[in-house]
This record gives structure tokens, sequence and C-alpha cells, in this order.
């Protein structure tokens, strides 16, 4: 195992890094060495668990440090980014900021016998999983924790442009994620700063299964990928990996479909 990142006092900053793509993202990346910061929301009843996936992170010998708080509330991100010069040694610089926050309404448009869409369930949909990306980006610019060479990357999926019942908020968050991601990659370049969305698969995580008829699109997804698999969140983290290599400078502003040609189909 190539661990490029080890002692170069660097880390991986991970937004909702306790289960799926996150969780897996934080795991690959601290076998290559670098050094962990996670930011989650789970209840109680979970604690054990997210616990237990944290010491495997540890068990790599890498630094880590967790927050369970709310990433989107502006005062815990400014208490969050002030902690981490606190906790960091020099301090630590960040090279990869991966925004894995899933948050968001997924109500009908039309229905007679439940809650439809609000402008409210808009507005907090896309500020969860999309600008709030920016909000990061700008906070930890600002704190001057970036490292010279910084990789931005977060996830986004089909829905970006296809209708599917029930998604019409999330949808609309995707290519929210997709324009601010593009945007990040223009204007923080010159400050040695990558930005790229990563579309993946139809992957079997919680956050998938709590889309209305989510095992007819995993269903469809079989027939449609040329592997007759779902994708798996060890899929995307091997690409996030890649991303953050030194390989990767010249990637920015695209969105890099994972999928296994999924999409061709």
């Amino acid at each position: 195992m190539v661990r490029e990142f080890e002692n170069k006092n660097q880390w991986a900053l991970i937004l909702g890094g306790s289960s799926g793509l996150g969780l897996a993202s934080a795991k690959k990346l601290a076998t290559h060495g670098l050094n962990i910061c996670i930011v989650y929301r789970c209840a109680r009843s979970q604690e054990e668990h997210v616990m237990a996936e944290f010491e495997q992170i540890k068990q790599q010998g890498v630094d880590f440090v967790s927050f369970n708080a709310d990433a989107l509330h502006p005062e815990k991100l400014k208490m969050m980014i002030a902690g981490l010069t606190e906790k960091w040694h020099n301090p630590g610089k960040i090279r990869v900021l991966v925004h894995s926050i899933a948050k968001g309404n997924l109500k009908p448009m039309v229905s007679a016998d439940a809650p439809v869409l609000q402008s409210a369930d808009f507005a907090l949909t896309i500020h969860a999983m999309a600008t709030s990306l920016y909000e990061w980006t700008s906070a930890i610019f600002e704190a001057g924790l970036f490292a010279k060479d910084t990789r931005i990357i977060s996830f986004t999926s089909e829905g970006n442009s296809k209708a599917w019942k029930s998604y019409a908020a999330v949808s609309a968050a995707k290519a929210t994620l997709e324009a601010v991601t593009r945007n990040i990659a223009l204007e923080f370049a010159p400050y040695g700063i990558k930005a790229n969305c990563i579309q993946a698969g139809v992957t079997d995580t919680m956050s998938m299964r709590a889309i209305p008829g989510s095992e007819v699109l995993k269903e469809h997804a079989l027939t449609r990928n040329p592997h007759h698999r779902l994708t798996l969140p060890e899929d995307v983290a091997n690409v996030v990996y890649l991303l953050c290599k030194d390989e990767a400078a010249w990637i920015n502003g695209v969105v890099i479909p994972v999928d296994g040609g999924e999409h061709l189909c």
C-alpha cells in the first residue's frame, strides 16, 4: 500500500462521513496516510456503530478528529473551523474537502394523501446539499487552512438531469451543486484549489433507501449496468483517492461518472 500522504500533516475533511460515500472515502484516504476529520450527525442509537467505524480509521495510524454537529449551522461551522486550528499541529492543512451531506426533502409535487413540496423544502434541500459546499469552502479559505494544492470533491447523481417521483428538491440541489462546483473550480483556481463532482451510479446506501421507489431504481440499475451490479461506496471512494493524487492536479470543474458504464444505457 502506497501511503503518499503520510507524515505531511495534511487532512481530509469529510462533511457527512458517518456512513455511505463519505465514510468509504474517509477509510480509503486514511489507508494512504491522510489524517481524517469527519463532521457528522447521528442519533444516540447509532453512536456505537459510528464509533466502531471511526475506530477502523484510527487503526490506520493517522490522526483523527470528529464533530457530531450540524454542519449547516453558521455558528457551529465557525466553531468547528476554530476548533480545527486548536486540534491540529502547526497547524495542519486540508488537502481534500469531501462534501457528502445528504439531507433533503423527498416529497411529491402532487398528492391526494401526503404533504407536497413547498418552497421552504426546496430552500432547505438546496442549502444542505449544494450551497453549503460554498459556505464551507469560503470559511476554510478565509481561515487559511487549505493546502497549496487542494481538492474539493462532492457527490451528484443522475437526478441532476432525470426526473424521479418525489426527487424534485434533491434534483434541484444536485443541479445547483454542480453549478457551485464549476464556479469554485473557476474562481478558486488561482489559489491552487480544484473542484470536481463525482456522479455515482445507483449505490445501496442509507440515503438511497430513503428515496421512494428506491427498490425499483436499484432493479433498473442492475439491468442497465454493463457489469450487472450496483455501484459500491468503495468504487466511489477509489476515485476520490485518485482525484487527490498529484497526478490529478489538472482535473478541474468536471462531473465524473463513476458507475461502471451505467450512464451509457
